[in-house]
């Protein structure tokens, strides 16, 4: 934990806020993240296995190359969103906030929780859709930016563990085309389990946790 500060305290409870909201189709809390993943190819073909028995896998591989994986999810609802690109830019990530907001054509606000990257702003949008466009995209958001450091609040990062051992796990996928076939067949398999998470940590318990009041903490003009 970095130094609790005024600043650290201020978002980390607008954050905590904000996941203590009801379920409410009109003002869904998503949160947003993304992943780096090493592309591998088996040099030999993995030999099958028989009936009972483990299969067996060359330790030689080929690399080839890295891809992005924006992961989105809102958590009370079990809704999850992958989507794979080729890198994590301006203009991928403006791509994707697009296909976030088409999940959700009549919430009158998106609460979006994330980071904050230098990619995840106004400008990556205005800079891809043009200055009206990207303006009347961001502005179906209500965005919360974690703390500096403060990104085990971002509940996009344990949708990021469980896609990275039930999707990926130790598996060698060789491109993007596969990586997306991979990432749309596990999102339709927990979007119909409606797999949800259970977050338990609220500003009650951080007040506990860190020992501060209420109050004790300067909140911003902004």
């Amino acid at each position: 934990m970095p130094e609790l500060d005024d600043e650290y305290i201020e978002k980390m409870e607008a954050v905590l806020e904000t996941y203590e909201k009801p379920l409410n189709p009109d003002e869904p809390v998503v949160c947003f993240d993304e992943k780096p993943v090493t592309l591998h190819a088996d040099v030999r073909a993995p030999e099958r296995a028989a009936p009972g028995q483990v299969a067996k896998q060359d330790g030689e591989y080929e690399r080839c190359g890295t891809a992005n994986v924006f992961c989105a999810v809102e958590p009370k609802a079990g809704r999850h969103f992958t989507f794979p690109t080729p890198d994590r830019s301006g203009a991928e990530f403006a791509q994707v906030i697009v296909k976030v907001a088409a999940q959700y054509p009549t919430a009158k606000t998106i609460h979006l929780v994330m980071d904050n990257l230098n990619i995840h702003c106004k400008k990556s949008l205005t800079d891809y859709y043009g200055e009206a466009a990207g303006a009347a995209i961001w502005d179906r958001f209500t965005v919360h930016y974690s703390p500096k450091h403060g990104s085990w609040l971002n509940q996009a990062e344990i949708e990021i563990g469980i896609f990275s051992r039930q999707c990926l796990g130790t598996r060698r996928i060789p491109d993007l085309k596969k990586l997306k076939r991979e990432a749309r067949a596990w999102n339709r398999r927990v979007n119909r389990a409606r797999l949800k998470i259970k977050w338990t940590f609220d500003r009650k318990a951080a007040r506990k946790k860190f020992r501060y009041r209420k109050h004790s903490f300067k909140r911003s003009k902004n």
